[in-house]
């Protein structure tokens, strides 16, 4: 099979992620609008073109005032920096369903290549639309301060308010384009 266009399913598809709270406990989140472009052989990925572009201002933890704060200067600075964007580079295939794919990944405005771990799940006929329904499924890590979010608070009993290293698992819907 080539390289075809797949519409994602956003209903259907998510960014989540996790950070140490306090050192002792793990605070989860999501980025609740994102947009991406991807053009792939789901049953070879090793000449796909992924594209991410996330929406900062809709980072979702449950709690307004961190999301807020997360929004501010000490963090995400969404008034001068909008967008997170992961832009592919090259995908390595290390398993049967399994690939690494390495890109650039912008934050904060600091653009830095990262590799996260990618299976292909399958592929499905949509009942509803008929279409070909392929699932994908990513994680990784980075270090927020590599990205100048450096921000943080000392602990009276020692560590930091918030971790260095923040997780990610990307869920992905996607139906071949027509």
């Amino acid at each position: 099979m080539a390289n075809a266009k797949w519409a994602v399913d956003y209903a259907h598809s998510s960014i989540d992620f996790t950070v140490k709270h306090m050192m002792i406990s793990k605070v989860k989140g999501s980025f609740q609008k994102f947009e991406a472009d991807i053009e792939a052989d789901p049953q070879d990925l090793t000449s796909a073109k992924i594209s991410f572009t996330v929406d900062a201002s809709s980072i979702h933890t449950k709690n307004a005032d961190r999301d807020n704060h997360l929004r501010s200067a000490d963090f995400f600075d969404v008034e001068n920096y909008p967008n997170i964007t992961f832009v592919s580079k090259s995908v390595t295939k290390t398993g049967a369903n399994t690939y690494d794919v390495t890109g650039d990944l912008t934050i904060h405005g600091v653009t830095k290549e990262e590799t996260f771990k990618v299976t292909f799940e399958g592929l499905s006929k949509n009942p509803m639309s008929g279409a070909e329904t392929a699932g994908f499924s990513a994680e990784g890590s980075v270090k927020r301060s590599d990205y100048g979010l450096t921000w943080n608070a000392a602990l009276e009993t020692g560590g930091v308010l918030v971790g260095d290293e923040i997780k990610f698992t990307v869920e992905v819907e996607a139906s071949k384009a027509e």
